[in-house]
């Protein structure tokens, strides 16, 4: 017989922390119902993390809340933290709880070494939860792969653009900037 641990809810997750087992500065990630270890962050991951707040904050205002590897809660199993997430404004800012799928409006994820992971793991369940838009940064492949139209585990629409094309969020049509920017390119 195997004995496999079962899964664990995001509270069974928050009391792990409350109780000092998980610490704020572990870089863990509640993944249908596995805690998972994240990738380390090197300086071209978290360059381009800051480059595409910047973009975004410049861009947006007050329009949305633009949240910078913070926890997403979605359904009672995950609790993902996506290098960038968009957000419905909120008066309190999330601070009585954390931000659910209704409240985002594109995910971001930078992916250095993480490519795999961030579409076959995070991506279906992004999609699982009707997250509208997911942006996988791809540094090594210097190209932006944008994922929309959430249909089951997976999406309806995915585009490419490489350093010389443009992004321009879904549900902020207003908003556009040069993907080479993200790419770290000149």
């Amino acid at each position: 017989m195997v004995k496999r641990p079962r899964p664990f809810t995001v509270e069974e997750f928050h009391r792990l922390a409350e109780a000092g087992i998980l610490h704020e500065d572990d870089r863990v990630e509640l993944i249908r119902g596995e805690i998972l270890e994240m990738s380390p962050i090197g300086s071209r991951h978290a360059a381009a993390v800051n480059r595409l707040a910047r973009l975004f904050i410049q861009a947006l205002g007050n329009r949305a809340i633009v949240s910078i590897q913070n926890p997403v809660r979605l359904g009672k199993d995950s609790e993902p933290q996506p290098d960038l997430a968009l957000l419905k404004t909120r008066a309190d800012d999330y601070a009585h709880d954390l931000p659910q799928a209704g409240d985002v409006l594109l995910l971001a994820e930078v992916a250095d070494t993480s490519l795999t992971y961030d579409l076959e793991v995070k991506l279906p369940l992004y999609a699982q939860h009707g997250i509208p838009e997911v942006w996988v940064v791809d540094l090594l492949g210097e190209r932006v792969l944008v994922f929309r139209h959430p249909q089951g585990e997976s999406y309806g629409e995915t585009l490419t653009e490489g350093p010389e094309g443009s992004l321009t969020p879904l549900l902020l049509p207003e908003v556009s900037f040069p993907a080479r920017l993200v790419l770290l390119k000149p």
